[in-house]
């Protein structure tokens, strides 16, 4: 549940096929930069009930997946 959520946030914020996107997805691919993750970070916040704080650590789909999951399981 959490990659689909992901995966169609970052689809309707990029307009890219959802198809399209894997967790090998590089942020940079989709033509995210650091303003963009911090406003999908808060989005993550209200859609999950986290605090979610953007590394550059997390750059990929399946990075950002991994740890919104760990904060959802708490």
């Amino acid at each position: 549940m959490v990659k689909e959520k992901i995966i169609a946030m970052l689809a309707e914020a990029t307009d890219t096929d959802a198809a399209d996107i894997t967790l090998d997805t590089q942020f940079s691919d989709l033509g995210i930069d650091s303003l963009d993750m911090t406003e999908m970070a808060m989005d993550l916040e209200d859609e999950f009930s986290i605090e979610f704080t953007p590394s550059p650590e997390i750059n990929t789909v399946g990075k950002l997946v991994e740890a919104v999951e760990k904060l959802v399981e708490g």
